[in-house]
């Protein structure tokens, strides 16, 4: 059996967006008990994390660490049509990931305690993320 479904997520810019709770809810809304939970962002300068979950400074350090090895605006960028977060947005999605797929195992995702799957978001101002869930199993 396969679902699939799309969700819709607004970022605040920059940050990222904790979206267990709503992948955790289509994998129940499917009906699948054992498989797989495949899930992947539509945009070029947004990625997913599967990271620590219980900690926020995780995330406000990994982005902290992104910021230092791809800055905005650098010199050596020559795609910046959309402003100095441009090209570093996609560069940070090449380095991270536009998709992840994770274990169902009795209807939910079988993630570790201190997994969550985060959108994060790569440019400075706010956007409109859509995200494509396909759960398949039986």
């Amino acid at each position: 059996m396969v679902f699939q479904q799309q969700l819709n997520f607004a970022t605040r810019g920059r940050s990222t967006t904790n979206i267990t709770n709503e992948i955790q809810q289509i994998v129940a809304k499917s009906s699948i008990s054992i498989g797989t939970c495949h899930v992947f962002v539509q945009h070029t300068s947004a990625s997913l994390m599967l990271c620590e979950n219980a900690d926020p400074d995780v995330q406000i350090d990994m982005e902290t660490y992104m910021q230092h090895i791809v800055p905005d605006g650098d010199a050596m960028f020559l795609h910046q049509d959309e402003g100095p977060d441009d090209m570093s947005a996609h560069i940070r999605t090449v380095l991270t990931n536009p998709d992840v797929t994770l274990p169902v195992s009795n209807g939910c995702c079988d993630l570790g305690i201190w997994q969550g799957l985060f959108l994060w978001e790569h440019r400075t101002h706010p956007h409109q993320r859509r995200v494509i869930v396909t759960v398949q199993g039986e």
